[in-house]
C-alpha cells in the first residue's frame, strides 16, 4: 500500500475536525503531527483528539467509514478517501494503572488538559486547532521545541513505568531531531534501563530498526549507550561500550571510549545508506568479527529481537564478505564476481566503504568493486556455458565432482579463457579424466 498523499491527508484531517465541531464536539489535532508541523516538517499521519465518546464519533462518521479496533481505549479509526489514509480519533482520556507496562488497565474520559498530561513527552503533548490555526499547549511543548529538548511530561519515572518502551522512544526522538535529552528524563532512563526487557521483542526491535535506518543512527547508538539501554538490548556489545556517561553537570568526565567503540560510532556516522542490515552489521561488527575475519553467530541476537531471517542473512553476508570486498583488487575475478552477483552486493560495497574509510582509509579496492558492480549484467554475470545436464550427456557419472567441474569451467569462462560451449565441454571432459583416485 502506498503512503498517503500529504496534501490529501492534511485536508482529510481538517475535514475530520470540522465535522466533529459541526456536530457540537471539541476536536483538535494531537501528538506527533503537531510537533512535526511546528518543526516545519510534513506530518506522516494525523491524529485527532476529541471530547466525543467512541460511539458518538461513529455516529458522526457512520459505521461503514469507521473501525472500532481501539474502542476499549477510546480510539476510533476513520477511513479516509483514496490517497488520504486513515485517521485515528481518540476521546480525551485519563489512564489508570499500567500493570503490563504498556496498556492502561482502564481509561476515564476527560478534557483536553488532562489528556495532555498523560502523554509521554512535552513535544508530543500539544494540540493544534486547524480551523483557528492555534496551538493548545498545557505542557510546555513549544518551549521545549525551541530549546531542542526531549522531556517527559511530569514525573519521568511514572511515564516510563506506564510504558517502558517510552525509554527507547525518548532516545529515538532525541537522535532523529538532534535534540538533547532532559537531564531528569535521562537519569530516569538510566535508573530503569533494565526494565526494558519486559517489553515485547517485536516492539523493541521495531524501535531499534527505526533508529538504525535514520541518518542520525550514530547519535541514537551513542544515546543508547549513555542511557544504559544499549547493553540491555544488545548484551553482546557489553565488551565495547564504556561505563555510563555522567547524566549531570559537575561529575567527572568519563574516560575515553575504547578503540572498538570509537570505530563502531565512526562507521555508523559514515554510512551513506538507509538499509537496516547495513547499519546492524556496522553496529555489531566489532563484537562479532574475529581477528582472522571470521564471523560469530548472530542468530541468537536476531532471534531475540525478532528480526527477520532476511535481516540476519543480509547482515551475515556483509560481515562475512567484508574482508574480501576490501581486498577486491587482489581477488581472482571469479571469486569477486561470485560475491558481486549476490543480492546484497550494493549494500556490501556501501558497508565496505564506510568500514574502510574508518579502519585504514584505503578505498581503492572498494572503488574497483563498485566499478565492477556497475558493469552490464551480461558482462558481470553471463549465462553459464554448460550445466549438469551437459555433464550427464558427456557420460560423466553424477557425484560430488560435478560441482568442482562446473566451478572450474565457470572460472575459465569468467576469466575469458573459454568463450563457447564446445570449449567448455572439452574442458569438462579433460577435468573429469584428470581427477585423482582420491578425488573420486
Amino acid at each position: 500500500m502506498s503512503p498517503p498523499d500529504p496534501q490529501r491527508a492534511r485536508e482529510f484531517a481538517v475535514e475530520v475536525v470540522r465535522r466533529l465541531r459541526e456536530a457540537g464536539f471539541d476536536a483538535l489535532w494531537a501528538g506527533g503531527c503537531v510537533r512535526d508541523r511546528l518543526l516545519g516538517l510534513e506530518p506522516k499521519d494525523y491524529d485527532v483528539a476529541t471530547d466525543a465518546a467512541p460511539e458518538q464519533i461513529r455516529a458522526v462518521f457512520g459505521r461503514r467509514q469507521t473501525l472500532a479496533i481501539g474502542q476499549a481505549f477510546g480510539v476510533i479509526t476513520i477511513l479516509g478517501p483514496r490517497g488520504a489514509g486513515p485517521i485515528e480519533v481518540a476521546t480525551f482520556r485519563r489512564d489508570g494503572g499500567y500493570s503490563d507496562g504498556r496498556h492502561p488497565d482502564q481509561v476515564t474520559f476527560c478534557n483536553d488538559r488532562e489528556d495532555a498530561l498523560r502523554r509521554d513527552f512535552t513535544i508530543n503533548g500539544m494540540f493544534f486547532d486547524p480551523l483557528e490555526q492555534r496551538v493548545v499547549d498545557y505542557v510546555g511543548g513549544q518551549q521545549d521545541l525551541q530549546r531542542r529538548l526531549v522531556r517527559a511530561i511530569g514525573d519521568p519515572t511514572a511515564r516510563f513505568a506506564e510504558d517502558k518502551l517510552r525509554m527507547l522512544r525518548a532516545v529515538r526522538f532525541a537522535a532523529t531531531f538532534q535534540f538533547t535529552l532532559d537531564p531528569g528524563t535521562l537519569a530516569a532512563i538510566q535508573q530503569h534501563a533494565g526494565d526494558i526487557v519486559v517489553v515485547s521483542a517485536e516492539r523493541i526491535g521495531g524501535e531499534v530498526r527505526r533508529m538504525l535506518v535514520d541518518p542520525h543512527r550514530a547519535r541514537a547508538v551513542e544515546l543508547l549507550a549513555t542511557s544504559g539501554l544499549l547493553t540491555v538490548v544488545f548484551p553482546e556489545l557489553s565488551v565495547l561500550v564504556p561505563p555510563l556517561l555522567p547524566a549531570s553537570p559537575g561529575e567527572s568526565p568519563p574516560a575515553l571510549p575504547p578503540a572498538a567503540w570509537q570505530t563502531t560510532r565512526a562507521i555508523l556516522r559514515g554510512l551513506k545508506t538507509s538499509a537496516f542490515s547495513v547499519a546492524l552489521a556496522a553496529l555489531i561488527r566489532e563484537a562479532f568479527r574475529g581477528e582472522s575475519g571470521g564471523v560469530g553467530d548472530i542468530e541468537p541476537l536476531c532471534r531475540r529481537l525478532k528480526l527477520t531471517v532476511a535481516d540476519r542473512k543480509e547482515a551475515e553476508f556483509l560481515l562475512r564478505h567484508e574482508t574480501a570486498i576490501r581486498a577486491a583488487r587482489s581477488l581472482p575475478w571469479p571469486q569477486l564476481q561470485r560475491i558481486l552477483i549476490q543480492d546484497g552486493a550494493a549494500d556490501l560495497v556501501s558497508y565496505g566503504r564506510a568500514v574502510a574509510e574508518v579502519v585504514d582509509g584505503h578505498t581503492t579496492d572498494i572503488d574497483e568493486a563498485a566499478e565492477c558492480l556497475a558493469r552490464p549484467m551480461g558482462q558481470l554475470n553471463p549465462p553459464p556455458l554448460i550445466t549438469g545436464n551437459d555433464l550427464q550427456r558427456l557420460g560423466i557419472p553424477p557425484g560430488p565432482d560435478y560441482r568442482r567441474i562446473l566451478d572450474a569451467v565457470r572460472d575459465a569462462q569468467l576469466e575469458q579463457r573459454i568463450v563457447a560451449a564446445p570449449e567448455a565441454l572439452d574442458l569438462a571432459l579433460r577435468l573429469s579424466h584428470n581427477l585423482s583416485p582420491s578425488d573420486e
